[in-house]
This record gives structure tokens, C-alpha cells and sequence, in this order.
């Protein structure tokens, strides 16, 4: 296959080179990945001109004699100059304006990943983050780090440093009712539903760019997003080859090296990506060390002539993290500190010194992205994913017959046990796209994927093991689960300037697994569902710029792995559904810009947990007939001048539950279990859902040379008080908290640099317009101060509430996060 690959692209190289003239094609969007519209297109030395149309695409015809020429650009800003032998025949360059001028680059999957992505034309709530943006901040930490600046976004990392197992809240919505996709192909384990970033260590290093759609969104491949959808695209193709060196020191015994390269678009059609990352962090918590590899190899093939890409990504990562999930109670900490690590400690003497999560996943994707007569797009993209590992805990005075160990003289001993998740996830994302005019825009797409789960526990150690043999499994279940959508969608421009957007998706899940019969036996069970989620909406290209956009949205999705396997068929939750209205203004004028949007997301029995007991003795979710979020998200920019820019967001909500019926476990004046008492509560809180979120960003560049570069950039968050159930209750809440990070960034262009004069063009005649000849190596040096004023907060909890002898009592989980610290980063670019 690759060899054919090699002599097609030869082939069609030496075939370009006999052609009298070349069509070209582009797409101009804004640092915020808005089109931009009416710009000037000109051959330079010619009068062959035109101008980007409201999509933010040109065409033109390029003469032989201009194939070695260039295209000068007026983006309002300054004029950029682009190669027009950048431009690969039946390929769309896109142009993306940032603060050094227009950077090149080919979307290759911009069939397959724009079908879910949001444009400026999607009637939805999103967010865009670039690779400048991640590049500026990214000094290894996890994705939710470098995305809590967003709107309505509250992270957490259970080790209080960013490193290690986080997550990531959006309106409130926790992590396992957030959609993630990595080009399109889903992310979340397809059993719990849940991201695992530490499965991907430092994987924004190779992101070329990161959208977060708020609320129900477009359809999208994988579950159902429930309160918002992030997804990744590494499939871009930069013009210029490039190799990165990256190293960063800091507090807690943080340290990361990464080796990142790009060959560019080479002369026969091929570019070449590779990175490979190493972290390793003690943790601000004791003991929660994260000692973390990833990974990252892309390989892609342009066509010259039909159009056709071909890309095959493999990306990966191991991780070796001292598990850290319990957090600490206020007694704890009075007692130990709020550092203080419950997990190994049932070990007399010193905690038990490997009781860490140890997991390997590796990713393989094959996309491959056609357009045909101008009108139609394919895309299809392959994928499989192989993960493999364990958790590892001492346990004491364990009941062995729960491990199937006899021929003891005792019924109990200390033991330590791994429990394995060994899983294969693999299938198929299609789309179509047909766009007959600027007014018509159609897209088929879908997704069938097959997910294998094999999950069992062994007994590595006993104190006394009996009959036990070795890696004998003293619980041994599979489970597959097999999820198939397809999705039609259409965006139909109705009058000048207004478009009307319809998204319809028909969604089947099934899944086979080993559950619980009515008579409590285990027998292995099979649960399907078939979901119809419409979406529509109306947007305005308002005068002047912007756009105004409303949207309704139906989302709806299964229960998760624990809902189905803990509880009898007869009492299992029902799936939740979501209505989802967006009503929102987007706009950029001049040096500001700016974004209003109200939301208001309905759900019908939604899954809480209420501390209700199932048939076999497990704390189950439950639905909750009525709950609403309602909100009101703020967000804007503006450039006080070419140095200096002010940025920020603030999202008010009001997140309810309507009524529910909360359990609660009593106990007598002994601690005898007397059974579960009734609560009803009316109108309290959704938990984790602040109804206050904000961020500031300041960026201030106090030197801008041509050799040097030094900038400074305060943000600050702030997050309301949030519940971590859903009582309401005065004892359950987190407190208010924020927090400042101060950043510092340096940058060096090495050797002399010489400005090569470019000719005077009819679109700026005379004007002084040079631009720089190909830069040496470039040294970059951060300094990130993090939780600058030293605030002792709390980013995330969990609660057990029960009644002690006829009173009602609060035990309270809480994951401190650490004062201030510091990392410090180098960078060389070659």
C-alpha cells in the first residue's frame, strides 16, 4: 500500500508540472475561526483580482506564467503574502489570520470532522481554541488545564496540580455527560461514559486546534452530549517543516520532556508528524505521583490532482499514577493536613507503596477524504483502539471467600489485589457532503462501532492464600456494546443573510453484559435503545458583521456501565433526555469582539444519586423527573492596542432540581444499621453547578522585535459555591473560590534576519511592505505562576449523608488543590 502511495504521489508531481494553468481554492477565517468576508484577493504584478465571499472562500484562475508568483491578501489588519505555489490542485487551502499574518494550512479532514464541527453558520453555542492559544500556555498539563479559561468550564485534578487523573465540568455537567471526539472518532469509554485524560499525556502538544460546543450541539459521533462536546482536530497540514524541543521544570517535582516534529507538505504530496512526551509529577497531594509516556505518529498523502487524502494517525500513552481518588474529609485534615492520602493506608506502618493505577491505551485512525465535481465531499475514517491495565490496592482482614480462597485456617486476611480492564474499541465514521450552491449545504453522516470490555480481578498476594494458585481471577466478566448512528443534517440559506439549520439523528445502542436476574442470581443480560435526536435553528448574518442565531436541540442517552450491571432489570434507571434552547448574538467590530448567549436545558429524568439502595445492597443513580439549567453566558475581547488586549467571560445560572426523594442510611447509637429513611427535597441545587463562573485574561507584549518577543498574561478564575449532591444543604457545599495565574513568555529568533522587499501591488501603492526571509532557530522560555495570590481552595467533593441515632449527619469528601506554584518551561524550534 505504501509503495503505491509513493509512486502515485511521484507520478502526479511530474504530471502538475505539464499544466498550462492552475485553479486555486482558499477559506479565510479569523483568529476566532469566523469566515472573513469581502477580503481582497490579488495575483501580485496583475489586475487579476476577486474577493472572499461570505464563507470566507475565493477561487481563481492562476495564468502559467504567475504559478511562481504570489497572492497578496488584505485581511483589514496589514496585507499578507502567500505562495501560490502553496496551493495543491483540488485542495482548499485555509488562511488563518493571527498576530504574525495569515498561517497556511490544509484541513484534510474537513469533511469528516467538520460534519460535527460548528462553523459561523451553525446555529450552536462553541467556543474555538487555536493551536497559538495552546501552544502559549501548554507546558505539559492535562487538556482540561489548558481549557479552564472557556466559558462556563470548572476543572479538577485529583492530585491539586493539574497533572494526573482531572476533569472537566461544563455548565455544570460533569465529565461523563461530556462528548469528546479526537477527528471525529469518539473518546469516552463506552462503558462508564467517562474521559480519561491521563490515558493521553500531553496530547494537546500535537492538537491543532480544539472546539468546545456548549449544550446539545450538532450531532456527534459517540454518546449523546449531554452538556457539551470537545473536540480535537490533529489532522491539519502546516506549510513549514519543523522540529520542537520542549522541556519544563517546576513545583512538586514536576518535569516533562517532548520531542515534536512535522516535515510540512512535502513536494510529492507527503508530510510526516511525530512527538513523543514524558511527564512526571509527585503530586501536591501525598503520594499522588503521576509518572506518564505519550505519544503521537501521523502519516498523510495528498492527492495533486483528484482531490483524494489519505491520513493514518497512531497515538498513545501509559500511565503510572498512586491513586488519589478518595480526597479528604475536614476531620483529616485538621488531623493530617490537606495533603493528607488515604489510599494505601490500610498497610500497617507506611502506606502500601504501589497502590497506583497502571493503564496503556494506544489509538489507530485511518482517514481518508475525497471531493468530487466541485459539489461533493466523502469522508471515512477507520478506527481501533487497544487498551490494557489495572489498579492495584492492599486490602485488610478481606472475607476470603469473597476471592474464592479456602483451606485457611482464618476466614479473613490482608491481600492485595489488581482489578483489569482489558478492552478492543474499534469501527467506522462516515460522511457525505453535498453543496450545490453557496445557498445549499447537505451532510449524511453516521458512525458503527463495536466496544469489547473484558473485566477481571486476580489476588497477586495473600497473607494467607490457602488454595489460591497465582493469577488465579476471582471474578472473570465480559461485555460488548454496540452503538450505531446515522444523522442527516442541512443548512439552507432561506433569504439574504438568513439560513435555517435541521439536524436529524437516529441513534441504536445495544449492550450485552453479566447483571442481576429478579432472583439476584447473575445471569448475562442485553439492554438496547434507539434514540431520535432532532435539532434545528435560524441564524442572521447581522449588518456590519456577526451573526444572531436561536436553536432547539433533543439529546437523549443510555445509563451508564454501573447502572445496568448493579441492579435488576425491573428497578434499572430509564435513559435521560435533554431539551436544548440556545439563543445567542456573535460578533467582531474593529479591535472588539463580543458574545451574549442565553441557554436554558430542560431534562426529563435525569440520573442522580439520591442514596437509594437496589435489590443487591449497591448505591444506584435514579431518575429525576424535572431539572433545569437556565443560564446566561458573557464573553469578549478587545484590543486596547497592537500590545495590549483584554479578554474574559461570565456565565449566571440558575441549576435546579425540581423534587426528589433523597435516602438516607440510619443508624443507631452502636452504628447498627436500621434500614434507609425518606427526604423529600423540593427546588435545591443541581450538584457541581456553580451559578457564578468567570475568567479574565490580561496579555500585555512589553517587547515586539523582529529577534525579540517577551509578553506577559494574568488570568484570573473565579467559581461560585457549588453542592456535591443535590440536598441543598448548608453543610454540602464547596466554597466560593478563585484563583490568578501569572505568565511570562519569552522568545529569541536566532542569527541574522534580512527583510526582502516586496513589490508595490495596486492594493497598496507605495506602501512600505517587507517581509521577513526565512527565519533560523527560535528559543522559547515560559515562566507560569500558578494560584498566584496562594488561595487554599477546593475544586471538587463528594458526600455520604446519613442519620446517626435520629439526627441527620454529613460526612464530606473534598480534593484540595495546591497554593502557588511554579513551572518553568525551554523551547527551541528548528
Amino acid at each position: 500500500m505504501m509503495r503505491f502511495l509513493f509512486c502515485a504521489a511521484l507520478a502526479l508531481a511530474c504530471c502538475g508540472g505539464l499544466m498550462g494553468q492552475k485553479t486555486i481554492n482558499g477559506i479565510v477565517f479569523s483568529d476566532e475561526g469566523d469566515p472573513m468576508f469581502g477580503l481582497s484577493v490579488l495575483i501580485e504584478n496583475t489586475n487579476i483580482a476577486t474577493t472572499t465571499d461570505i464563507d470566507g472562500r475565493f477561487t481563481m484562475t492562476v495564468p502559467q506564467d504567475q504559478l511562481s508568483g504570489f497572492l497578496s491578501i488584505n485581511t483589514g489588519y496589514s496585507p499578507s503574502r502567500i505562495a501560490i505555489s502553496s496551493f495543491l490542485d483540488g485542495q482548499v487551502l485555509t488562511l488563518q489570520w493571527t498576530e504574525a499574518g495569515l498561517v497556511p494550512f490544509y484541513a484534510v479532514d474537513e469533511v469528516t470532522v467538520t460534519a460535527t464541527r460548528a462553523t459561523s453558520l451553525t446555529p450552536v453555542t462553541y467556543t474555538n481554541v487555536t493551536k497559538e492559544e495552546i501552544q502559549k500556555r501548554n507546558l505539559g498539563q492535562d487538556a482540561p488545564y489548558l481549557l479552564k479559561w472557556t466559558p462556563s468550564v470548572v476543572v479538577n485534578s485529583d492530585a491539586g496540580t493539574g497533572t494526573g487523573y482531572t476533569g472537566i465540568w461544563i455548565r455544570g455537567s460533569d465529565p461523563t455527560r461530556t462528548n469528546v471526539t479526537i477527528n471525529g472518532i469518539p473518546y469516552n469509554d463506552s462503558e462508564s461514559q467517562g474521559v480519561f485524560w491521563v490515558n493521553l499525556p500531553d496530547f494537546s502538544s500535537s492538537a491543532d486546534n480544539i472546539q468546545i460546543q456548549r449544550g446539545v450541539g450538532t450531532s456527534t459521533n459517540g454518546a449523546g452530549a449531554f452538556g457539551a462536546t470537545i473536540d480535537f482536530n490533529t489532522n491539519q497540514i502546516g506549510e513549514e517543516p519543523k522540529l520542537s524541543l520542549d522541556g519544563s521544570l517546576g513545583s512538586f517535582g514536576t518535569r516533562r520532556g517532548s520531542v515534536n516534529y512535522t516535515s510540512g507538505l512535502l513536494g510529492n504530496g507527503l508530510k510526516i508528524d511525530a512527538r513523543f512526551s514524558k511527564t512526571y509529577s509527585d503530586g501536591y497531594v501525598d503520594r499522588a505521583s503521576a509518572d506518564l509516556q505519550g505519544y503521537y505518529a501521523g502519516l498523510t498523502y495528498v492527492g495533486a490532482d483528484a482531490g483524494a487524502v489519505w491520513r493514518f494517525n497512531a497515538f498513545g500513552g501509559n500511565e503510572v499514577t498512586y491513586q488519589s481518588w478518595n480526597g479528604v474529609t475536614q476531620d483529616e485534615i485538621n488531623e493530617f493536613g490537606r495533603t493528607y492520602n488515604s489510599v494505601g493506608t490500610e498497610k500497617e506502618g507506611e502506606p502500601y507503596d504501589n497502590e497506583v493505577d497502571n493503564y496503556r491505551q494506544n489509538h489507530y485512525q485511518l482517514h481518508y477524504n475525497n471531493e468530487f465535481g466541485g459539489k461533493w465531499s466523502l469522508g471515512l475514517s477507520g478506527h481501533y483502539t487497544r487498551g490494557l491495565g489495572y489498579f492495584e490496592q492492599y486490602k485488610a482482614d478481606e472475607d476470603l471467600a469473597d476471592y474464592g480462597i479456602s483451606g485457611t485456617m482464618n476466614n479473613t486476611s490482608d491481600l492485595i489485589r489488581r482489578r483489569w480492564l482489558d478492552n478492543h474499541f474499534y469501527g467506522t465514521v462516515y460522511s457525505l457532503r453535498y453543496r450545490p450552491s453557496s445557498l445549499l449545504d447537505i451532510t449524511f453522516g453516521g458512525s458503527a462501532n463495536e466496544y469489547l470490555g473484558g473485566h477481571y480481578g486476580e489476588v497477586i498476594w495473600a497473607r494467607e492464600a490457602g488454595d489460591s494458585e497465582i493469577r488465579d481471577r476471582y471474578y472473570d466478566n465480559d461485555a460488548t456494546k454496540r452503538d450505531f448512528s446515522n444523522y442527516l443534517r442541512t443548512n439552507y440559506q432561506v433569504a439574504n443573510g438568513l439560513s435555517a439549520y435541521v439536524d436529524l439523528q437516529v441513534r441504536h445502542v445495544s449492550y450485552e453484559f453479566l447483571g442481576f436476574a429478579n432472583d439476584l442470581s447473575r445471569i448475562d443480560e442485553t439492554a438496547t435503545h434507539t434514540f431520535f435526536n432532532p435539532k434545528a435553528g435560524l441564524l442572521y448574518q447581522l449588518p456590519g458583521g456577526g451573526q444572531a442565531y436561536a436553536s432547539f436541540g433533543v439529546a437523549q442517552r443510555e445509563p451508564n456501565r454501573n447502572d445496568f450491571t448493579e441492579s435488576p432489570a425491573s428497578v434499572r434507571p430509564r435513559p435521560e433526555k435533554l431539551l436544548n434552547t440556545e439563543i445567542g448574538i456573535r460578533r467582531q467590530q474593529g479591535n472588539l469582539n463580543y458574545g451574549v448567549n442565553f441557554y436554558h436545558m430542560a431534562y426529563q429524568d435525569q440520573l442522580v444519586v439520591t442514596g437509594e439502595l437496589n435489590d443487591v445492597g449497591e448505591l444506584v443513580r435514579t431518575n429525576v423527573a424535572e431539572s433545569f439549567r437556565l443560564g446566561l453566558e458573557l464573553q469578549g475581547g478587545y484590543r486596547v492596542s497592537d500590545d495590549f488586549t483584554i479578554g474574559g467571560n461570565l456565565a449566571l445560572s440558575r441549576n435546579r432540581v425540581k423534587a426528589y426523594t433523597e435516602f438516607l442510611d440510619s443508624y443507631d447509637e452502636n452504628f447498627g444499621w436500621l434500614g434507609q429513611d425518606a427526604v423529600e427535597r423540593e427546588d435545591t441545587p443541581l450538584a457541581f453547578s456553580p451559578s457564578v463562573v468567570g475568567a479574565l485574561d490580561l496579555n500585555y507584549r512589553m517587547v515586539n522585535t523582529r529577534l525579540h518577543k517577551l509578553e506577559a498574561g494574568l488570568q484570573t478564575k473565579y467559581v461560585g459555591e457549588r453542592f456535591v449532591d443535590n440536598s441543598g444543604t448548608e453543610g454540602a457545599a464547596l466554597e466560593a473560590y478563585n484563583y490568578t495565574d501569572l505568565r511570562l513568555s519569552y522568545s529569541f529568533d536566532f542569527g541574522a534576519r534580512r527583510d526582502v522587499a516586496l513589490p508595490e501591488s495596486p492594493m497598496n501603492p507605495g506602501a512600505d511592505r517587507t517581509m521577513p526571509a526565512k527565519r533560523g532557530p527560535k528559543l522559547r522560555l515560559t515562566l507560569l505562576v500558578r494560584n498566584l495570590t496562594d488561595q487554599l481552595y477546593v475544586s471538587n467533593g463528594w458526600s455520604y449523608r446519613y442519620n446517626f441515632a435520629g439526627e441527620e449527619t454529613l460526612l464530606k469528601g473534598m480534593y484540595p488543590q495546591a497554593g502557588r506554584n511554579v513551572l518553568v518551561g525551554l523551547g527551541l524550534d528548528f
